[in-house]
């Protein structure tokens, strides 16, 4: 069950700002950060979609997890794309994720 607000919280300007400078569509949480369960050692699971023109490798990804820690006071993050979720798991996550940013162009 999903708490009412997540336990860890992006600043939203700053989000903003990221995720149009990395052609981000949209950026949300899930994962124990959105439950009970998540503890001082939880790293924060977000996920990401990105717009269609976006080029992003691995290099990249991890550029940006480590952008994202630092606006959350250095706590790990791990960022996904729906895609790299376990197809036995995705349309969960995404049912149960909580959107921090939605760009105009997000569906």
């Amino acid at each position: 069950m999903n708490a009412l607000k997540p336990a860890v919280e992006f600043p939203p300007q700053p989000v903003a700002e990221f995720c149009r400078r990395n052609h981000i569509r949209r950026l949300s949480l899930f994962g124990s950060v959105l439950r009970a369960d998540f503890r001082t050692d939880s790293d924060v699971d977000v996920l990401v979609e990105f717009e269609p023109e976006a080029r992003v490798g691995f290099f990249k990804l991890v550029d940006l997890q480590d952008e994202l820690s630092t606006m959350i006071g250095g706590r790990a993050v791990d960022l996904r794309t729906a895609r790299d979720l376990s197809r036995y798991f995705r349309n969960e996550v995404e049912t149960e994720a909580r959107v921090q940013y939605a760009s105009d162009t997000a569906k």
